[in-house]
């Protein structure tokens, strides 16, 4: 698992100043982004050998709202991975509240024939031991 601190910013936010609710799909792309380093790759290497990681399917629940100027932390940790997807568990905090969670299926894919690709070996053992790790 990973943790990221992310400020919001007045961009983020509705008229009222609360989080625009799409604006949490962005904050748990940045997690997922910051897992991949954490671990070595980065989205731009990834294409070059070929690899996408795409989004496959997204359930969200919003608990409770963030604000103007809180300071969040988006948890991220990667499931038990399949042939070619894998199931993040993500949520965003406030001060140790739990104010969104989402769970996101991310497809690996030939970044050309944009058709479902097995896991390269480097990144199915980075997922496995996250998984373990749980």
């Amino acid at each position: 698992m990973i943790s990221l601190d992310l400020r919001v910013y007045i961009e983020d936010t509705d008229a009222g100043g609360i989080v625009y609710h799409a604006n949490y799909l962005n904050y748990l792309e940045r997690g997922r982004t910051e897992w991949l380093r954490a671990r070595g790759f980065d989205q731009h290497s990834l294409l070059t050998r070929n690899i996408a990681l795409v989004v496959r399917k997204m359930e969200c629940q919003y608990r409770l709202p963030a604000r103007l100027d809180d300071l969040l932390t988006v948890e991220t940790r990667a499931g038990d991975p399949r042939q070619c997807t894998v199931a993040f568990e993500q949520q965003v905090m406030r001060d140790g509240k739990l104010l969104f969670r989402g769970m996101v299926d991310i497809a690996c894919i030939d970044a050309t024939r944009y058709k479902p690709s097995r896991w390269p070996e480097d990144l199915l053992s980075a997922m496995t031991l996250d998984s373990q790790n749980a």
